[in-house]
């Protein structure tokens, strides 16, 4: 691979790419500090290693061809696998797309691969991260299972140590590189402390890969995930119905103790509305309860009804005794 020169300064690299035909122009001044991190990150590049090469095009910095060799203790050992890294005009805010161009049996050819790192995943990229974490990911996630992802290929052992074989007999169109001659020897020695600032990266990523499945599968389980913009009534009309729960739960007796106590699941990753949705598929839906009328005891309520009598006969008495009396008091006018 034809090594890059960063020129001395930003007025010479714009000047060189227009007279290239590059894609820069006088004007396009929101490209100085991708171009500033990419000049940085090829004199950094420059020299390979055993491990991996990457350098950019001469007449675009922001295409990249890189070479990674496989990893030890896998089906992809003794392999160089070369490819292209396109960066946005945004980077280091945005991630690259990663292209791999030699048959591998993980990775399709001439496709944008989807990693954590590569331009499909936008959100658990870190401007941090730079070219060379690229490279480390690559190497660090052939040996994992594509799950169907974008990109990706499951081939057996045998294939993919069949084209660990062929790949050093690829050599790139674009940038002349020969695959044979892209990387140093691989030195029996002990890993040099570059070497374990790699390991650690790379354990790094792919714990934030796992992380991001790990999150994936357990969204897909528990349901879609919440609208944070949804229908304000029915929010409002759920705490309702959580603070009435609330307030009978209180209310309620204790249970015994010779009941077990049920586990409830674990909800550190589901969020309030998931939590309400698993709790009423657990529970019946509760009737409103009324207060029951106190009944009285029957003893009271037969001399309740003797009294009740004795006051009407009395009163009925009072009446005909009153009529007799009016009777007889008109007969003794009429007399006189």
């Amino acid at each position: 691979m034809d090594h890059y020169h960063a020129p001395v300064s930003k007025q010479g690299q714009r000047k060189k790419y227009i007279a290239n035909g590059g894609r820069f122009s006088r004007g396009s001044f929101s490209c100085r500090p991708a171009v500033k991190r990419l000049m940085k990150e090829a004199a950094e590049l420059r020299d390979p290693t055993e491990h991996y090469h990457a350098q950019p095009l001469e007449d675009n910095l922001f295409e990249w061809h890189f070479s990674v060799r496989g990893p030890p203790d896998s089906d992809f050992d003794g392999g160089v696998y070369h490819g292209r890294i396109v960066l946005p005009p945004e980077y280091p805010m945005k991630p690259p797309s990663i292209i791999l161009l030699t048959p591998n049996g993980r990775f399709e050819v001439g496709k944008k691969i989807c990693l954590s790192i590569s331009g499909h995943h936008p959100e658990t990229w870190q401007p941090s991260w730079s070219i060379r974490t690229a490279l480390i990911a690559i190497i660090g996630f052939m040996p994992t299972k594509g799950e169907g992802a974008i990109g990706s290929l499951d081939y057996n052992p045998e294939e993919r140590r069949g084209l660990a074989k062929k790949s050093q007999d690829f050599c790139c169109e674009t940038c002349g590189c020969s695959l044979r001659s892209a990387l140093l020897g691989p030195s029996p020695t002990n890993p040099s402390p570059d070497d374990q600032e790699d390991q650690e990266l790379a354990q790094q990523i792919n714990f934030k890969a796992e992380a991001r499945q790990a999150s994936e599968s357990t969204g897909a389980e528990s349901g879609p995930p919440p609208d944070p913009w949804g229908d304000t009534s029915t929010s409002w009309g759920q705490e309702e119905e959580e603070a009435h729960a609330e307030q009978q739960a209180e209310a309620a007796p204790a249970a015994s103790e010779d009941e077990p106590c049920p586990t409830a699941p674990s909800s550190r990753s589901l969020s309030p509305r998931q939590r309400r949705a698993q709790q009423h598929q657990r529970e019946p839906p509760s009737r409103p309860t009324f207060p029951a009328s106190p009944h009285p005891p029957q003893g009271a309520s037969h001399t309740g009804s003797v009294v009740l009598i004795m006051v009407l006969a009395l009163l009925l008495s009072a009446l005909i005794f009153r009529r007799i009396y009016l009777t007889n008091e008109y007969k003794f006018d009429y007399e006189l």
